[in-house]
């Protein structure tokens, strides 16, 4: 058999072409998801709302949990500390925290739960309500201590009185803020959905 030219040799068989169906042009492409900011502003202003009123329950909480310090009233009619009593001001302050960051905790779940108001608008929104309601919880909390425990009316030396609990660093109350943030962001991080779930509400 003779050998063809290279150029002259005959192309392989390849079959009948079929046409590529959907044509790209015209294949489904999921939405692209977007922040949504307006219709989500008046929902943000009730999750604020509410999420700052649960500070009240915190407060009130604080109250009845942290000890007062109980002192000695001296000759000069001052009161000193007692052996230690000094400690119950860590206390309350400790317990004031595990609370504020239990009260984060529990406001970022429940927001969450908010499927179709997921997003960045509403977890702002939590996180300006917990650092409201942590200066609220704070200011009612000191007042309802003040109120449990009131000063008595007349002391002698060597006298025992009870002095309210107080929350020694105004810093405790960005725990619960920063418990909320911490907490929708990793339930946002573990949805794995570019809308966060939004579209199955």
């Amino acid at each position: 058999m003779a050998e063809q030219p290279v150029g002259e040799q005959a192309a392989p068989h390849r079959g009948p072409e079929y046409p590529i169906y959907p044509p790209p042009e015209y294949a489904w492409r999921p939405p692209v998801p977007r922040v949504v900011i307006k219709r989500d502003l008046l929902p943000a202003v009730s999750v604020l709302s509410t999420v700052a009123l649960l500070g009240l329950a915190v407060g009130w909480l604080w109250s009845r949990l942290a000890p007062p310090q109980r002192k000695v009233i001296t000759q000069d009619g001052r009161p000193a500390n007692l052996t230690d009593e000094s400690y119950h001001r860590f206390d309350a302050l400790v317990i004031f925290m595990l609370l504020c960051f239990a009260a984060g905790v529990v406001a970022a779940v429940a927001v969450w739960y908010l499927r179709e108001r997921r997003g960045p608008v509403v977890m702002l929104a939590a996180t300006a309500g917990g650092a409201l309601g942590g200066w609220l919880a704070m200011s009612v909390g000191k007042a309802w201590a003040d109120g449990r425990w009131p000063a008595p009316s007349s002391v002698k030396p060597l006298d025992i009185v009870s002095v309210p609990p107080a929350i020694e660093s105004a810093w405790a109350i960005l725990l619960w803020p920063l418990a909320t943030a911490l907490v929708y962001g990793v339930c946002a991080a573990m949805n794995g959905m570019d809308d966060l779930g939004r579209r199955l509400g």
